[in-house]
């Protein structure tokens, strides 16, 4: 598998690739998100190719205190290999490389898979409560 850099090119298959991981949601527009992380740290976003094919995202930010991780995912198809492993290796050096000291990101409740994905690799549960609020609305 090759991980790289995300290039606009890749947009329609990552959707697609997010919408069969079932990581969109309607109050979030995916092209949107994309465009939004294009503009900055775009060295942050990277694809997983395997076969020709985007097989696996992850997208990070870093904002001098905490890393956060968003939009990992891996193709149905292509799961059990290792591939969101060596995505967050990557992800987590290139933060490492910023300074950053830690890495936050949010699963959503029940997706108990996931959650154990992200213990295998070493993260804790925090003792804390996410909190959201939308300042520019999607749809």
């Amino acid at each position: 598998m090759k991980i790289r850099p995300f290039e606009t090119r890749d947009t329609d298959e990552v959707i697609m690739l997010w919408e069969a991981c079932a990581l969109t949601r309607p109050w979030n527009n995916p092209a949107l998100d994309i465009q939004r992380k294009s503009a900055l740290d775009d060295d942050l976003f990277l694809v997983g190719e395997k076969d020709g094919m985007i097989a696996g995202t992850v997208m990070a930010g870093y904002e001098g205190h905490r890393g956060w991780i968003n939009y990992l995912a891996v193709a149905p198809s292509a799961r059990h290999c290792g591939l969101g492993k060596q995505l967050m290796i990557n992800v987590e050096a290139r933060l490492l490389e910023l300074g950053c000291p830690k890495i936050n990101l949010q699963i959503r409740h029940g997706n108990d898979a996931v959650i154990a994905f992200y213990e295998a690799i070493g993260f804790s549960t925090d003792a804390c409560v996410s909190m959201g609020k939308r300042l520019i609305p999607d749809a």
